[in-house]
This record gives structure tokens, sequence and C-alpha cells, in this order.
């Protein structure tokens, strides 16, 4: 197991360190083709959301230099980054993935986007080709970790979110919300999820704003409101009361200025920000205006706090399913690891018992079909007692520490050479057909 995995989160580093990291979904495939060519990286894959940027890898030998990758590519120095960072390998590499898959180590444990978000940045990796063998093994048992908490826990039912605080602070700013005007600007998932509880809530009309028009009129659309230009978002923003904010923008687009002009021609009629991108896209300068309130992403992680006591039973119980399955994907490997060397042991010996029955044919005569059987049977049986012994020795260790030294004795004593092994080294379709086959065994 090679895995190695490094990254920052919404515990580890502050918001304003990974507004620094984050990558735009358009530059997602190259930043994966640059990690599968940096030195020591046979797969990778990276995660880039509002509250985590992680890159997740399987090395050549069990070590590779991420944090390089990390200075390198985002052109930050150790004393910028390192004291931020968190590192994972083998066995807590993968805990860690099914953790983040399950949402155990959300903003907000249980909700639902982290998973969705996952599998994007696993189809974009995979398209790339930067995700193949290994890692598509650990992705995949993730995505059925994250199914069976989801399953056998309540610790997704809450309904607290990211959305539902939003909702509640912005009750507290204007008592009703019943009527207030909603303009999102960026039509992405989260913006939209945001839109749907405060329409709930009673809001009145909504104006959605992208660069990329027609993405704005397909979302407008979905709540009977009104497409702006993005050209336009300036001179219309002062028509809303709340506005979240989501564009992708490398840099912040509402300024102190931008908000003196909302104020100005609202006659200092208060205006909420929910600004949930990262990077930022409201300044911190536009807090400092009376009537302006403005909630980042962090902002919102503190409200949320508050909210999941409730789910720390349930969290407990999604732990422990974490822990037995990272113990059962390490066996599978390990069990995995083997069956090159059996396949070998048993082509070997096969092609040694055929070699023997050709070299004393023409010594036997004439055979009836009773005595081929027979001699068919005789030297089967002698063949599968020899590998017996090997076999089982080599199951057994598949579940410990010694299975690499166990296989390297039994390959030298039957003289198995590499090439053998590699020949017949399990394809991921047959590996995920063995992992299928082991799962339906342990239900039935």
């Amino acid at each position: 197991m090679r895995y190695q995995l490094i990254g920052v989160n919404h515990k580890s580093a502050p918001l304003e360190v990974r507004e620094r990291l984050a990558i735009p979904e358009s530059r997602l495939p190259d930043t994966c083709r640059d990690l599968t060519a940096y030195p020591g990286i046979e797969e990778g894959m990276v995660i880039s959301t509002c509250n985590r940027v992680e890159v997740i890898t399987h090395t050549t030998n069990g070590s590779a230099d991420l944090r390089g990758f990390l200075h390198d590519h985002f052109h930050l120095t150790a004393e910028e980054l390192d004291a931020h960072l968190y590192e994972f390998r083998e066995k807590d590499a993968v805990r860690h993935m099914f953790r983040v898959a399950s949402s155990l180590d959300s903003m907000v444990v249980g909700e639902a986007q982290i998973l969705g978000q996952v599998k994007e940045a696993y189809a974009t990796a995979r398209a790339v080709g930067a995700v193949r063998g290994q890692l598509d093994q650990l992705l995949t048992r993730a995505f059925a970790v994250a199914k069976r908490v989801r399953t056998e826990t309540a610790v997704g039912s809450s309904s607290v979110s990211i959305a539902s605080v939003a909702v509640e602070l912005a009750k507290k700013i204007f008592g009703t919300l019943h009527g207030k005007n909603v303009f999102i600007v960026g039509a992405g998932k989260m913006s939209e999820l945001a839109a749907r509880h405060l329409m709930a809530h009673g809001c009145g009309s909504i104006f959605v704003s992208n660069r990329t028009y027609e993405r704005a009129v397909g979302l407008a659309q979905k709540f009977n409101g009104q497409a702006i230009k993005f050209d336009d978002l300036y001179n219309t923003c002062d028509r809303a009361d709340i506005v979240i904010t989501s564009t992708g923008s490398p840099k912040a687009i509402f300024h102190r200025e931008h908000g003196e002009q909302f104020l100005a021609r609202r006659k200092n009629r208060p205006m909420f920000f929910i600004d949930i991108a990262v990077p930022r896209d409201v300044s911190p300068e536009m807090a400092k205006l009376d009537g302006i309130f403005t909630y980042d992403i962090d902002d919102l992680q503190q409200a949320v706090s508050s909210h999941v006591a409730d789910r720390r039973k349930e969290a407990e119980r999604a732990e422990a399913i974490i822990a037995s399955e990272v113990e059962r994907f390490e066996a599978r490997l390990h069990t995995l690891d083997v069956v090159p060397t059996i396949v070998s042991l048993q082509d070997h010996l096969e092609t040694i018992r055929q070699a023997e029955i050709d070299r004393v044919r023409g010594r036997l005569g004439q055979l009836t079909p009773e005595q081929e059987i027979a001699v068919e049977a005789l030297t089967r049986g002698i063949i599968n007692k020899v590998m017996h012994t090997p076999i089982t020795t080599l199951k057994t260790a598949a579940k410990e520490a010694e299975a690499t030294t166990v296989v390297d004795v039994v390959r030298r004593l039957f003289n198995l050479r590499e090439k053998d092994k590699e020949a017949t080294q399990p394809s991921n379709k047959e590996s995920a057909n063995a992992a299928a086959s082991e799962e339906a065994g342990t239900r039935h």
C-alpha cells in the first residue's frame, strides 16, 4: 500500500491560505497531469472545494515529495504553507479518504455535497488518465463506504447545512425574510442550494448573474427569477436585500466602493452578503460599512458548530464503520498482492507436469483412454499436494505484515521470474470483480 495524501482544510488553514490554493474547475485536468508527471508519483487526484484542497497519490516507492509539488505548483514557500499542511500515508491516507467521502471531515458533518465533489474530482482525474489501478480501487471503495455510512447511521439526517445557517443569519438581520429580494452571483450548486432555502422561507424576487449568461438564464428559470448580464451586475445588485455570491473569480468582485454605491441607492437600507466563494468574492473592507453585513465560509462554520452536537453519537457510529472498512480494504489489497505469485506457481508446476508426461510418453506406449485419465489424475494429484503448503502459506501471510517476505521466499524457491509475476498481475477489472465477489460473499 503506497498511498500518500497531503492537504489543507477548514480546520488546518484559515481562509486566507485556502483561497491561495483554490483550483478552478477548468484547471483541474492540467493540475492532475502535472501531479502525475512529478517524480515518484504513479497516480494522482486533486480535490479542491471551498473547505479543502487535497492531493491523494499512489507513489512509486511509498514516498514522494508532495510538499515540493505544492510549493512548485502554487508558488508558495515552506514558510507560507507548511504550518497549515497535514499529511497521511498508507492506512492513514485510506482512513482519511473514507472519512472525507463520508462527510465526517466536513465543516458540517453529514452534509451531502462533499461526496459529489469527490466523485467529480475522481471523474476528472480518471478522464485524463491520472487515476487508473490502485487509486481507482481506493476511490471506488470510498464511495461504497460513504453509502454504507449514510445507510447505517443518521449522521446525515439533520437539516443543518451552510445554506440553512445562512437563512438563520439572514433572519437575525432582517427579522423576517418575507418579500426580501435575493441576488445570486455565480450559478454554482452551493449558491442554488442557499437560494432554495431562502426562497422556502418567504423571500420574494430572485435575480441571477453569471459570466456565462446562458447558465444564469437556466438557474433563474428554476426560481421564476430574472437573469442579469454580468456586465450589469453593479448597476442592479442594489435591488437585492440578500446577495449569495460564489463565482470562482481569482480576486474579489465586490469592494468597499461598490458597497458605498449600493447603500446610497438603497438609502442605507441594509444588505446581507453570503460569500461562499474560495477565493472570496467580497472584500473584507465591505464589512466595515454600516448597513453591509458580510459572512464568508469561515464565519458560517462558526455558526454551524453550535448546531451539530446532536450528530456526535451518530458520528461515533460512523467512525466505527470507517475503522472496520479500512481493515477490510487493507486485507483485500494484501490478498491481491499474493495472487500473481499463486498464479505463477500454478503455471510453473503445470508446465513441469506437462513436460514430464511428454518426456515419458514414448516409453509408456499406446495408452487406453482409461490409462490417460489415470496418468492425468495421478500427476495432477501430485502437483496439487506440492502446491498446497506454499499457497496456504501465501494466503495466510496476505493478512500479515510479512506478506512481502513470504512472497519473495516462494518466488525464489520455485524460481519464479519477475516477468511471470507481471504477466499474471490481475487487471483492474479482475481486481474489481474479485472485490465484488468478496463483498457478495460477506453479505450471504
